[in-house]
């Protein structure tokens, strides 16, 4: 990378990942061997990327001849994109965010297990509000954060997981960073064994499966019930390329 803000978001992921891991740990779903595995790539991989920005401060202090606040707000995000994104990107418009708004009845006054309080539901609200906004904007470091504090409070919200487990895993796809791939998929999975019957992490979760080598036979799988599911036309026309390639539509 050779982007300012490139490097500071992959800086801010790496640490948002490594935070994720440590929950994943104390929650005993990550033993402490894979954790303190991750962990030292991670800060290795953080360490590489702030040197790399500090040179790059350094040398762009030199040649402006003005002092470059390392500290300051990002100004520019990240522009590029992987495929996965782009489709994420048409699945949001098409589908008029349907992942979102397919989450809403599980938001505030209908908690997943019955015992979240009015305060904390105010919290996931708030939190999958401020998520949504930074998505669309493509603040995703920020929205992987702050789908990361839902998790906190709500580790079972379908939103929070399919969302964040789509960014880590467009992130790492784009980067090609197995750590992220392997979290994303881990995160869609999860949504889908809360939300069964549920289209929409089901399609994403699908997606991520047909644009992974070697797993056409799960993408396939996971199609198929999506289309059991009887989703709606929207989501329909989003999933048929894949359906398409997959031979499970007609041209």
């Amino acid at each position: 990378m050779s982007d300012v803000g490139a490097l500071r978001d992959e800086i801010a992921l790496r640490h948002a990942s490594i935070d994720d891991a440590r929950r994943e740990s104390e929650a005993g779903e990550l033993s402490a061997s894979d954790f303190a595995a991750l962990e030292s790539r991670e800060l290795a991989a953080i360490a590489r990327a702030e040197a790399t920005l500090a040179g790059l401060i350094a040398s762009t202090r030199q040649s402006s001849n003005a002092p470059i606040d390392a500290s300051a707000p990002r100004r520019r995000r990240r522009h590029r994109r992987s495929l996965l994104v782009l489709a994420l990107i048409a699945f949001a418009a098409a589908a008029g965010t349907a992942v979102f708004l397919a989450a809403q009845p599980r938001q505030p006054g209908n908690s997943d297990t019955g015992g979240i309080s009015g305060t904390t539901d105010q919290q996931v609200a708030r939190l999958l509000s401020q998520a949504e906004i930074d998505q669309a904007v493509g603040n995703t470091i920020d929205a992987l954060v702050a789908y990361n504090d839902v998790l906190l409070v709500r580790h079972n919200n379908v939103e929070a997981l399919t969302q964040s487990g789509w960014l880590y895993f467009s992130a790492g796809s784009a980067d090609k960073d197995l750590v992220a791939i392997t979290r994303g998929e881990r995160r869609l999975a999860s949504a889908v064994r809360v939300a069964p019957a549920d289209p929409d992490p089901r399609l994403y979760y699908a997606i991520a499966a047909a644009s992974t080598p070697g797993s056409r036979s799960l993408a396939v799988d996971q199609f198929r019930v999506f289309l059991s599911l009887r989703p709606t036309a929207q989501l329909l026309a989003i999933a048929r390329p894949w359906l398409l390639e997959l031979g499970l539509a007609r041209a």
